[in-house]
């Protein structure tokens, strides 16, 4: 897992400030001594902060410690992915009802944490009249203004015209 941190006689320091097994201060003495009492407890001597004057470390069992850490990091992995782009694409003749039920999904996609991009895609001869799609991304963009913010403005990209939003 971490190759940096250092356990029992990885240690190096000549005093530590240790830690007990129940949390507890022991405060700053001799590597030997931190060692003997880990011994006694029959748990690891564990490095948690290297860079400290002195070094603290703390009286564990090495492989609880590992556990917790891995766990520890999965959790952050997962709360980091919550955040990605949603897409929710719109035809220029969408009907009322139809267009509630897709504002009622993007408003559950910005309740999660997710950026949304809106996609109104043109067929054919649609592209004739872009006002057309420039008009529902307005009517679009007040429906959810209580819900979101504007954080792209509308582009032209083909025959796709897109805005991209987030939650306030």
């Amino acid at each position: 897992m971490n190759k940096s941190v250092r356990v029992n006689e990885q240690i190096r320091a000549k005093e530590l400030r240790v830690i007990g097994a129940d949390g507890e201060q022991l405060g700053v003495v001799s590597l030997a001594e931190a060692r003997r009492l880990a011994d006694e407890a029959g748990l690891d001597l564990v490095e948690i902060s290297p860079n400290a004057d002195p070094p603290v470390a703390k009286i564990v069992d090495w492989g609880k410690y590992q556990y917790q850490k891995m766990k520890e990091l999965q959790k952050n992995r997962k709360k980091a992915k919550a955040s990605e782009l949603k897409q929710m694409r719109l035809g220029l003749k969408i009907g009322s009802n139809d267009l509630e039920i897709k504002l009622r999904k993007i408003r559950k996609f910005l309740e999660d944490g997710h950026k949304v991009k809106i996609m109104i895609f043109f067929r054919g001869r649609e592209m004739a009249h872009k006002e057309l799609g420039y008009d529902l991304i307005n009517q679009i963009i007040t429906k959810l203004e209580d819900d979101a913010t504007v954080e792209q403005k509308p582009q032209m990209a083909g025959r796709n015209l897109s805005i991209t939003v987030r939650s306030k």
